[in-house]
């Protein structure tokens, strides 16, 4: 029997949904199991090898044979981070390159992780602050940066080409103005910011990861909850008015959500290179589009750096921070995508 188009087109729709639905579905479940495995590689896998008896002990509190230390104090803060800012870098950078319709519209190109890079070598270097008031201070720089960028971008014709063009002259300026500071800075300062900027998990405690957990509670779930708006301003601003999204508002709540994601774990770890970037063209091709994109950019992010944090510790023939590792990755990436974006016009 032959279905008419009229009857047919419904139903290849709900095809089409179910096949989208299934492949974001195992993309996702995919992700989790590798990002459950990194943690376990992580735990149990350093210098010297635990036994997956001995980790669990460890966690439990039980006698664990002198691993405690290893794994509570060492091994544990540093999962943990890296799978924290991870998630928040990932979803950070798929939410600017939805809502920008654009793959180059990450935090790292348009400002933010320079602006808040900027304003801590500026607390380490002219400050002298260290620990906690130097991520308080990266935090309220970014958002202030962000603040800025959408003010100069806004107004007649504002687009997101326009925002990115502001954000890249942004960055370029504060990145002159991190130059500058480290030039003049003292021998101890400068490697103590350099080592910032480099974006590392080294030396993580559990006490640093609740302020970056709070904020990936916090504005994650505000940007699960405008998911669907921003899923229909990839058509337009026209198109998604005319479907009931208030798109000003909408852009502004994913715009807070973004930054204050990408702002806490720049302030915990440093502006780790390219995970934010590289985290939702990855998760585009794993889903096949944007069904899913935001928990598959987040966990492809946490992905990214505790596979690049064990790498560049115990992968190469040198120790590297996780920066180094991925920065190396994201660069042709990000030839890559400028290459295949004139080509696609720039959809992510």
């Amino acid at each position: 029997m032959t279905l008419s188009p009229a009857c047919s087109s419904p139903a290849a729709a709900r095809r089409a949904r179910y096949r989208g639905n299934c492949r974001a579905l195992l993309a996702v479940s995919v992700l989790v199991i590798l990002v459950a495995f990194l943690v376990g590689l992580t735990l149990t896998c350093g210098q010297s090898c635990l036994a997956p008896g001995q980790v669990l002990s460890a966690l439990t509190g039980a006698d664990a044979g002198g691993a405690d230390f290893v794994v509570n104090d060492l091994r544990l803060p540093r999962a943990l981070m890296s799978l924290v800012v991870g998630l928040c870098f990932g979803l950070g950078g798929v939410a600017f390159q939805v809502m920008l319709r654009n793959p180059l519209a990450s935090p790292d190109i348009i400002g933010i992780s320079a602006g808040a890079g900027a304003a801590a070598v500026f607390a380490i270097v002219v400050l002298s602050l260290e620990g906690w008031a130097v991520s308080v201070v990266a935090v309220a720089s970014g958002l202030l940066i962000a603040t800025v960028i959408w003010g100069l971008s806004s107004g007649r014709g504002a687009a997101g080409a326009r925002l990115i063009l502001v954000g890249i002259g942004v960055s370029a300026m504060l990145n002159s103005i991190t130059s500058y500071i480290l030039l003049g800075a003292p021998a101890w300062d400068r490697a103590e910011a350099m080592r910032w900027l480099t974006g590392s998990v080294n030396g993580a405690q559990l006490v640093q990861i609740w302020p970056v957990l709070a904020a990936l509670l916090v504005f994650g779930g505000l940007l699960a909850l405008s998911a669907r708006d921003l899923d229909l301003l990839r058509l337009g601003d026209d198109a998604a008015r005319a479907l009931g999204v208030r798109a000003d508002a909408t852009r502004f709540k994913v715009t807070l959500a973004a930054v204050g994601l990408v702002a806490f774990a720049t302030s915990a770890a440093g502006p780790v290179a390219f995970v934010a970037f590289l985290s939702g063209p990855i998760a585009a091709r794993l889903t096949g589009g944007t069904r899913g994109i935001l928990p598959a950019a987040g966990l492809t992010g946490a992905v990214l750096v505790l596979a690049g944090d064990y790498a560049g510790q115990f992968l190469l023939p040198a120790r590297l921070p996780v920066g180094v590792v991925t920065g190396a990755i994201g660069a042709p990436f990000l030839l890559f995508l400028i290459v295949r974006t004139n080509r696609n016009r720039g959809t992510i």
